[in-house]
């Protein structure tokens, strides 16, 4: 009997023309996950936690625009959006505990870390916060896909805690994506959040990582 969240998948595949699936076969090469190399599988009426920041809020597009959003049209799966914009790692880890009562998710996804790199936040604070949120999640036995924020500085890709956060917890990284796609004015709605276009690729291109790690 063929999976039903794979028909829910199958326009999404249709409707990209070559040009489109060149450039997220070029992303899913920059994601370099790391960490954990395989995931179990989200049950069929698993829940996705989509936790951070005004990019997990999807500031710049709408919120049906919102990567969150076109996670759940996507996947097939209730995506919960839990995301505060101006967010530090401080704020996010007072919330995290009963965000995650209240939710009981079966998958997380975390994006934190933006705001604290903004304002200059001490990187081991940053760190400490993401790996308490971390730590928390592991011991519901809640699976992670942490998303890598990129320093402040010209070309970077990804801040290296995140590197060391994903090796120390075994969590898988994607690494690169967020980076790449701040550099390009397309996907940008301001020189730090994404707009519509921005967050559907995104969306797509975690949809991807999931699919090659055995989630969906």
């Amino acid at each position: 009997m063929a999976d039903p969240r794979k028909r829910a998948l199958t326009p999404f595949r249709i409707r990209r023309n070559p040009i489109a699936k060149f450039l997220l076969f070029i992303v899913a090469l920059t994601l370099n996950g790391c960490g954990s190399e395989d995931l179990e599988r989200i049950p069929d009426n698993g829940t996705i936690l989509a936790f951070g920041d005004s990019l997990t809020v999807g500031v710049g597009a709408t919120s049906e625009d919102s990567y969150p959003s076109v996670l759940g049209e996507l996947s097939g799966l209730e995506v919960i959006g839990s995301g505060v914009s101006g967010e530090t790692t401080a704020g996010g880890l007072a919330r995290f505990a009963s965000v995650l009562e209240n939710t009981n998710p079966d998958f997380l996804i975390l994006l934190e870390g933006g705001n604290d790199i903004l304002r200059n936040v001490e990187r081991t604070q940053t760190k400490s916060n993401l790996a308490a949120m971390i730590t928390l999640a592991q011991g519901k036995g809640i699976q992670i896909l942490l998303i890598g924020v990129p320093e402040k500085k010209l070309f970077s890709k990804v801040a290296p805690l995140y590197k060391e956060l994903a090796e120390e917890h075994n969590v898988v990284l994607v690494e690169k994506l967020l980076g790449n796609l701040l550099r390009q004015p397309k996907y940008k709605s301001d020189p730090i959040h994404l707009n519509a276009a921005g967050y559907r690729v995104m969306a797509e291109s975690i949809v991807e990582q999931m699919e090659e790690m055995g989630a969906l």
